[in-house]
């Protein structure tokens, strides 16, 4: 049986659901909601997600599956937002603990298999670049949820999709620091945030995105003057997480709205910060889509541990050391609104095994804490 995940139209669904018929279908029935980076799939109920809306099983769902078939509309490189929502909540598949595979950190299996994955990408007249950072992406998804990749097939769609409008009002006035992370104000991401806009001059705004995920026109308003805006936010499966990506694309057709200039300061659990390339590659070709102007940003390695340095230990010393001169160069950029390189930074004078061996400690106490015994950590669904 295959387990399809996909995001067509009741109407484009029914054209090929006879290919499908004996598998499992995964596809937008309006509930789903965003993971929220609690973990609790790892270190409460592990392999399952305590959201319980339907979706919250898709660990044990791809590992009953003897192939995994994507079906997703392009979108800026990746995934639509409902599909990258499913993959999201998906993360009990695999362990919290790290390994080290090919030169890079990645999560332990929780499964001992290879399951194969094939992609299927529609769009209008995709580029040789947009389809190269399609199969890129989807090489790095499969390298950290411990499958591969089987084939990568493009389909021309003549969709109606958001229009690009270069026609549209381009704003000036405040910079946004908007906040990607369903976690509260003490997550990782807004404390990059508050250390980035104590640098900033002029009007600076720290947004939460999810306090507008229902309400995304009373967004647009409160966005109305945003001349920069700065995405902060955590990787999520090798890519933006779903909420950002919805956002990008209610973005794309809100009809009057488009910031100047966009910047980046993204972060995440792994320890080479040069994985979250996939994740400013998003952001690039949304602003494309957009007509406004990607002028780079900030990826940080080791969240986890450098965002708890930030409130514990002084900012400028130890681990941190990289992260600070890097913050120092993204606001200096933003003050001038110009462009910066794509900076990298991970724990200053922090070996990657000490990193490794740390984290794996913490998730085993953490469950341990939570009652979770070595067995059911470990657990297969």
């Amino acid at each position: 049986m295959k387990l399809v995940i996909h995001d067509l139209t009741a109407e484009e669904w029914e054209k090929i659901k006879s290919d499908y018929a004996q598998d499992r279908i995964i596809t937008d029935l309006g509930t789903i909601r965003p993971c929220v980076g609690c973990f609790c799939c790892w270190n409460k109920t592990p392999g399952q997600c305590v959201i319980k809306d339907g979706y919250e099983n898709m660990g044990a769902l791809i590992h009953h599956a003897d192939e995994i078939v994507v079906i997703s509309r392009y979108t800026y490189g990746g995934f639509s937002s409902f599909v990258k929502n499913v993959f999201d909540r998906s993360l009990g598949y695999v362990l919290p603990q790290f390994e080290v595979i090919d030169g890079e950190t990645h999560h332990q299996k929780r499964y001992a298999e290879d399951k194969p994955f094939t992609f299927i990408f529609y769009g209008h007249d995709l580029s040789i670049s947009e389809k190269e950072s399609a199969c890129r992406y989807v090489k790095a998804v499969c390298a950290n949820i411990r499958g591969h990749v089987n084939s990568v097939i493009f389909r021309e769609f003549d969709e109606q999709t958001a229009a690009e409008n270069p026609q549209a009002r381009i704003t000036a006035g405040k910079t946004v620091l908007l906040i990607g992370s369903m976690r509260s104000q003490d997550g990782n991401s807004a404390k990059f945030a508050k250390k980035l806009g104590d640098q900033l001059q002029g009007e600076v705004e720290i947004i939460p995105l999810k306090k507008y995920l229902g309400n995304i026109p009373e967004l647009f308003s409160v966005l109305e003057r945003t001349e920069k805006i700065v995405f902060c936010t955590p990787l999520y499966v090798d890519g933006l997480p779903a909420q950002v990506i919805r956002f990008m694309e209610d973005a794309q057709r809100y009809p009057d709205w488009r910031p100047q200039k966009v910047y980046v300061l993204a972060n995440m659990g792994l320890y080479e910060s040069s994985q979250l390339i996939n994740l400013f590659s998003a952001v690039k070709q949304w602003c494309g889509k957009m007509g406004t102007e990607y002028c780079g940003g900030l990826g940080i390695s080791a969240g986890e541990l450098l965002g708890t340095l930030t409130e514990y230990a002084p900012f400028r010393f130890g681990p941190t050391r990289k992260v600070a001169e890097r913050i120092d160069r993204l606001a200096d950029a933003i003050r001038q609104g110009s462009k910066i390189e794509e900076l990298y930074a991970e724990p200053f004078c922090f070996p990657r095994s000490l990193y490794i061996k740390i984290a794996n400690t913490n998730w085993n106490r953490t469950a341990k804490q939570n009652g979770i015994s070595p067995q059911d950590l470990y657990r297969r669904l």
